[in-house]
């Protein structure tokens, strides 16, 4: 056995000195060993070490169950009930005198799952270490009945005794054929083993005892020993009993000459395995198959799916239905895990009346996601049949202790060749196409698309990026100027975060600002954003100031079309400072931390509120109370401007911005499309100057987003519009672009 188990102390040694001496006493009485029991619990100890270390290793690996059992074998636990007393134990106590040697905890589920392929281990290794001492049992049965034979003439009476004495105490069982096949002799295990007497096996033919699960390689090897092409073989092979059961063996055929090297006689030994392939197939049952539904687990629908997936096989298409079901986990929380339990159990049994298909295999992945495999479809549409032959059967309630249940799930649909993709392909498109049904509404079914495969695999590394993203820099602002109608000057700017991606470039905030909301990076990125737009609000109030003291002249404006002096300077405006407009998230409009973090940015910047306006959507306030709105109440009442963007497309009612702590509308482009035309549209007109109408009686500034065109922007200056932004006056730019074109120097 390989060294380097560690020394456990303390708590865990005590676990395992408990869990050697329950073991001891367990093998002990059917042990044929020579050690005292004290003696054993001694030597079973170390052992007890070795697997609490292999049930925690990470990784995992149950190789070491082969050197225990090999041990234990050479400790003379050879007996036939030992094994069973041996895995019992370490099936009951082995999880719980196991204790982690780094105190991690690790899941029950999982510790069991090991335990049972460390017993599997366990007794692969006790059989194989035991299979070993009886063939060297064989062989020297082999040689002394060898010996016998070819000695008869010399001491007949003396070998016939010896050999009898083997022959009949042997607890293998043997028997001796002829090379026609013809029982000649056959001892009283052997006799044992068939339910018959030894008479009525020597009645026997060898060549009879055929069994449907004989492996194809059996009877070639024995028509080659038969023709004396070989000298003994070794196979495991099944045996029909009077009774109607099977008997299992691992049999070893040896080819017996004569003293001219002539075949004269077969010698076969049985040893009867049937009692360990029991366990073996117990063992593998449990290890392929979930506890609480007695479906295939995760591990059998892998090893299928492999098969089904090989090009090599005999499928030509496969089809897969991946379902989760939907609001679960609202059940374990309000209803408790037993209800859940009892919940899975029915749905399982639904599955399985969907299936009942032989080339069908419904299996429970995990959690509440199970997996439908389809062998040969004809198609996709024998998978769609499937998914809503299990929507039909799951919308039935179920009752569960008086409550009827309604069943809800999502399902996505894999179907295609075997051949072209990999398993953790296959896997990989079902669960991003379930979760493209959830979003549409659930209760449903969506084919896998590879376009959508795509883009869901994108968004997933853009969303792993994101963090370390905001930790490298890899995030910049651009500022597009807000213009003031009245005069053409620049009024603010609106800061616009931009993504600079290592491997896609450039990304514009419609690729990444969804996936920060979704994660929650985008409390810490939107502060970043504030803090930085804050800052640069104070360098232009800086180097207008300067500018203004040293007398300099007029900027220069860098928009297009006539009319305009963005950069025409004004002495009216003096040095107040530019106006910074940042964009306010829902999810940053409800985090706690939203006014004290505000706050704390201006201060460190120095910079007054009124200067910083924030950018709140229109849905985002659609039925928000007075809790919700009390943050955004907190900093107007301190002076920081509210404005609320994308106003029009958020179905609210207008009686509703009375009491919403908003000082501007952002009028959004949609609505001011039709006045680019020219003549420009009447029903355009009359919405942007009713809104601008309701707006000011309200005492609210309008701003228009999206303004492209001179006559434009002459319409909406008619219908009385504060403030405007669009690529008629500027695209976004750096920083710097904006103070060189767009400062305003009195």
């Amino acid at each position: 056995m390989s060294s380097g188990p560690h020394e456990p102390e303390g708590l865990e040694k005590d676990g395992l000195r408990r869990f050697a001496t329950i073991w001891s006493r367990a093998v002990y009485p059917a042990t044929q060993t020579s050690m005292t029991r004290a003696e054993l619990e001694d030597y079973l100890y170390p052992l007890a070490v070795r697997l609490c270390d292999a049930l925690h290793a990470h990784p995992f690996t149950p190789a070491v169950g082969r050197e225990v059992g090999s041990a234990l074998v050479d400790a003379h636990c050879t007996s036939p009930d030992a094994l069973p007393h041996l895995l019992g134990v370490i099936d009951s106590y082995l999880v719980l005198y196991g204790r982690d040697p780094e105190s991690t905890t690790l899941d029950v589920d999982e510790a069991r799952a090991r335990c049972s392929r460390l017993q599997h281990s366990i007794a692969a290794g006790f059989t194989q270490a035991l299979r070993d001492r009886t063939l060297s049992e064989q062989e020297s049965l082999s040689r002394a009945a060898l010996a016998a034979q070819t000695a008869v003439e010399e001491a007949l009476h003396a070998s016939e005794t010896r050999f009898r004495a083997v022959f009949n105490s042997a607890t293998i069982g043997i028997s001796i054929a002829d090379m026609d096949g013809r029982i000649r002799d056959a001892n009283e295990a052997l006799a044992r083993m068939f339910g018959r007497s030894a008479e009525e096996m020597r009645r026997r033919n060898v060549n009879e005892w055929v069994h449907p699960d004989d492996a194809p390689h059996v009877w070639r090897m024995h028509r080659q020993l038969v023709r004396g092409e070989r000298d003994h073989f070794r196979v495991e092979k099944p045996y029909h009993r009077p009774d109607g059961t099977v008997l299992w063996t691992n049999l070893t055929v040896s080819l017996l000459r004569d003293a001219d090297g002539e075949p004269r006689y077969q010698l076969a030994l049985l040893e009867d395995i049937t009692e360990r392939r029991l366990l073996h197939l117990r063992l593998r049952y449990e290890a392929t198959h979930d506890e609480l539904t007695g479906l295939p687990n995760r591990t059998l629908f892998a090893e299928r799916l492999d098969r089904l997936l090989s090009a090599s096989g005999d499928v030509k298409r496969f089809g897969l239905c991946y379902l989760d079901i939907d609001g679960f986990k609202a059940v374990n929380d309000s209803l408790g895990h037993a209800v859940g339990d009892q919940l899975l159990i029915s749905v399982a049994e639904r599955l399985q009346s969907c299936t009942a298909g032989s080339g069908h295999l419904v299996a429970r992945i995990g959690g509440d996601e199970f997996a439908a495999l389809v062998t040969d479809p004809s198609g996709p549409e024998d998978v769609t049949d499937l998914a809503r032959q299990v929507l039909a059967a799951l919308a039935t309630p179920i009752g569960i202790d008086g409550r009827e249940l309604s069943v809800r799930a999502s399902i996505g649909i894999v179907e295609g060749p075997s051949g072209e993709l990999r398993p953790e392909e296959v896997m990989r498109s079902a669960d991003i196409t379930m979760y493209r049904a959830k979003d549409a509404g659930g209760n449903r079914y969506e084919l896998a698309d590879p376009d959508s495969d795509a883009r869901a695999i994108d968004r997933h590394s853009l969303t792993n990026r994101l963090p370390a993203a905001l930790e490298r820099d890899e995030f910049f602002l651009e500022y597009q100027p807000l213009i003031r109608m009245s005069d053409g000057h620049v009024d603010g700017a609106e800061a616009l975060v931009r993504w600079k991606h290592p491997v896609h470039g450039l990304l514009g905030p419609d690729r990444f600002i969804p996936l920060a909301e979704h994660t929650g990076l985008i409390v810490p990125l939107g502060r970043w954003v504030m803090e930085q737009a804050v800052r640069q609000a104070c360098a232009w109030h800086e180097e207008r100031s300067a500018a203004s003291k040293n007398g300099g002249g007029k900027g220069k404006s860098k928009g297009k079309g006539k009319g305009k002096s963005a950069g025409s300077g004004a002495s009216d405006d003096g040095c107040r400072p530019l106006r910074v407009n940042v964009n306010l998230s829902p999810r940053q409009l409800h985090h706690p931390d939203l006014v004290p973090d505000t706050v704390a940015v201006l201060e460190a910047a120095g910079m007054a509120p009124s200067s910083l306006c924030l950018e709140v959507t229109e849905s985002a306030l659609i039925g928000a109370d007075e809790d919700e709105l009390k943050p955004l109440r907190q900093l107007a009442e301190l002076g920081v401007e509210i404005a609320l963007d994308d106003f029009g497309t958020g179905y609210s009612n207008l009686a509703n911005l009375r009491r919403l702590p908003a000082t501007t509308l952002k009028l959004d482009r949609s609505f001011t499309q039709g006045l680019q035309q020219h003549p420009a549209d009447p029903a355009d007109v009359t919405f942007v100057e009713g809104i601008v109408t309701l707006a000011h009686a309200l005492g609210l500034a309008v701003t228009v987003e999206g303004v492209e065109t001179e006559h434009q922007a002459s319409k909406l200056r008619d219908l009385g519009c504060d403030t405007a932004q669009g690529w008629y006056y500027a695209r976004p730019g750096p920083a710097s672009s904006f103070q060189q074109g767009f400062a305003v120097i009195p």
